[in-house]
Formats: structure tokens, sequence, C-alpha cells
């Protein structure tokens, strides 16, 4: 944290300010909650907006949290223009209290919800009752840590304890664990993301968050694949998602949703793509589908729903992991990056090194141009004799490193 984040905290480790961010300080935000506080409504941000702004991290999402119901939340946003350009109000899940406030000139947008309290859960969808009352809302949360709330000036709310264990990077369910996660299984998978996001494991996991997930762990197969695949696929490319994942597969969770799959493997790959040498401030080797494929889960594209494109992409590194395909034919075959996944798998999966002098044999093949066309070989071969010689001739220059020269390869018996 930085100096001024530092002085935001209190002596008994409570927060009561997070200063003046950009995103808070946004004219339209301010604008948009001052109309509710005219209305004579609360309105607060709340969750990871507030959490990542004490923690010196980027806010992608602002998310505000108001006594208005729907109704008048939606009549207040329609209510607001900027240069007689109306703002629009999306009813983006009104049955649960959520509207999307859409600013106009790319202002952003701003998904609101009205306070709430669960009356109804069966592990995966809640029936809720709107409130006036902002400990509702807080009791209703997940984490402690996501249930800061921030007014338009930066003061702070902290109804559940959520301060202490911010600053000590502490994920800790709200409540009784069981009962957080009876209302949502997901939540399992939500603390053990949280858990490396925040590298909150380097201060020990809650264990009282960490034995309720492994007791209930059997709720996971009630929860929907996409929705299973979206917490996972956040996880896997996370710097410390192979301790959070070894707990996961101690604590009996992993096998729930990935049967088969193990840590190990995906160890050793992280560490070597930490060998990998900085090439400038935007080259990184970590891949989502490639971390995945490393779990060695048979079928992890179909249990966490992939898109087609990272299906393919753990389909490949498998293969080639597994393959005697040499570094110089897959940088050809592949591309670059591709190319670089299936060698850093296959290393991890060897227990090899990382060997930095292939990399150059890489980037050759991506840089080669096979010299030989089918018209080069017409009109002696044809059909499929000529499919066949132009694959012979290919195979042969990869051999050689793409080093023979087309007038040698039209000489090859």
């Amino acid at each position: 944290m930085s100096d001024k984040s530092l002085s935001m905290w209190r002596a008994d480790g409570t927060l009561r300010h997070i200063g003046e961010p950009r995103w808070l300080t946004n004219k339209f935000l301010q604008t948009l909650m001052a109309a509710f506080e005219n209305e004579g409504f609360q309105i607060y941000a709340v969750g990871g907006c507030v959490r990542d702004t004490a923690l010196n991290r980027q806010v992608k999402d602002v998310d505000l949290s108001t006594d208005a119901l729907p109704e008048d939340s939606v009549r207040i946003v329609e209510s607001l223009s900027f240069r007689k350009d109306p703002w629009k109000a999306v009813p983006t899940g009104l049955e649960h209290g959520t509207i999307t406030a859409v600013a106009p000139y790319g202002g952003g947008t701003y998904e609101i919800t009205t306070f709430r309290t669960d009356i109804e859960t069966d592990g995966r969808h809640a029936k809720v009752a709107f409130s006036k009352n902002i400990e509702d809302d807080a009791n209703r949360r997940d984490f402690t840590i996501n249930a800061i709330y921030a007014d338009r000036t930066g003061n702070v709310r902290d109804i559940v304890g959520g301060f202490v264990d911010l600053r000590e990077l502490r994920i800790r369910f709200i409540g009784d664990p069981i009962d957080r996660i009876q209302e949502d299984y997901l939540r399992i998978l939500r603390f053990f993301r949280f858990t490396a996001t925040l590298g909150a494991y380097r201060n020990g996991i809650d264990p009282d968050g960490l034995a309720a997930c492994a007791m209930l762990a059997g709720g996971l197969k009630g929860i929907s694949r996409e929705r299973i695949g979206m917490e996972m696929t956040r996880l896997i490319i996370d710097r410390d998602a192979a301790p959070v994942i070894g707990a996961m597969e101690q604590s009996g969770v992993l096998i729930h949703i990935l049967p088969g799959a193990n840590v190990l493997t995906l160890a050793r790959l992280i560490d070597l793509e930490d060998q990998y040498p900085a090439e400038g401030r935007m080259t990184s080797p970590y891949d989502m589908a490639t971390r995945l494929a490393a779990l060695g889960c048979d079928d992890v594209a179909d249990r966490l729903r992939l898109s087609n494109a990272n299906a393919k992409k753990v389909a490949l590194v498998l293969a080639e992991a597994g393959s005697l395909t040499l570094p110089h034919d897959l940088g050809y075959r592949h591309g670059y990056w591709p190319a670089i996944h299936c060698l850093l798998l296959r290393w991890a999966s060897l227990l090899q090194p990382f060997d930095a002098s292939v990399l150059d044999d890489v980037r050759a093949g991506v840089n080669a141009t096979f010299p030989i066309t089918a018209s080069d070989l017409m009109p002696t071969y044809t059909g499929k004799d000529l499919g066949d010689r132009l694959i012979t001739l290919e195979r042969a220059w990869i051999d050689s490193k793409f080093k023979m020269t087309k007038p040698k390869l039209l000489r090859l018996p």
C-alpha cells in the first residue's frame, strides 16, 4: 500500500476513508449518487470497488447499493441528462432489485441494487425481499471484505467487521460459513478465488471457512458448469493459483468439479512460466487453457464449459506436450505462443528444466515459409500424388530446420 492508503487506516485497524480515487470523483458517478441523496435515499459504492481501492488495486467495475426501490432507481436515473443527452436505466435484474445506469457520452455504466435480504435459498438461487436497512444488505453478502460501503465523499461504513480482515488480507465468510455456503454453493469457489487473488493464503486460509468448504463441497454438483467455469478460469490465471488449488485438492473440493485433477504439474508449469526471459512489459507466457490442461482432468473443457477456442487450445497443448514434435516444428505449425505453451507443459509434465536455447528455433519456425507450391510440381504430379509429394517435401524441409532451398527440394528423389 502507498503512504496515502496507509493514512486512511486508524490505529485500531479500521478504515475511515478511501480517499479520492478517480472512479469516485468521476462527474457522472457524483451526479448519479447526488441525485439519489437529493431524493432522500441512501446510496453507497460497495464491494470490489471499495475493497480494491483500499488495497491500491485497479478498480474495474463500480457497484452501487441503495435503499431506493427499483422503480425509484429507474425514475431517478431517467431524470438525469448531460448536455441534453439522457441517462438510460436498463432493467438488468428487477426481480432482484438491480438496474444498470448508463451515462451518456461514454460516461460509464453503474449497477445499482436495492438493499436486500434473503428470504429463501436453494443453494443456487435466492428469493429476496427489499429492505431499507443497510445491515440487512451487508449480512446477505458472502465475505466481510466485500461488504464495505463508501458514500459519495469516500467515507466508509463497515457492518460486518470487514475492516480488519481487509487489512490482514483474510477471506472470511460473513456470519456462519455453513449458512453462507448453503445459500449459494458457488461461494466455495469464490472463497478460494479471493484467497488467491488477494494472496490471503500466505497468512493461512481461514480454518472455519476451509472446513465449511470441505464439508459442503458436494453441493457444487448442483451448480451449473458455466458458473463453475467462470470461477475456475478466473482462479487459474492468478499468479498464486497453485497453492490455493492445492488447498482445494487437499480439502476434497477439487475432485467434485474436476475429477482426476491434481496440482503438481500446474505448480511446475507456473514455475517454468516465471523463468521465461522478460522481453518487454507486455510479454507473458501465462495462458489459461494451458494451465487448465496441466491439472490433468480428461474432460476439463466440457466440465468448465470452455469456449471452442479454449477447448481447442487445451486439446492442442495436451497433444503436443505428449509428442516428440521439435520446437522449430511447433513454431511453424502453431505460431509462437502456442508453441511455447506446448513446450512449457511438456517440460512441466516430464520434470524437465526451462530450455531458453529453443526459443530461437521456435521463432525460426514462425518466420519460415515453405518455398514449394503445387504449381512447382505440376504436371508431373497431380491429384493425390501431388498432395503426398507436397507433404514429403515439406517434411524434409522442416527436418532440415528450413535450410533446404527450393532447387534442392525439387531434386529430391
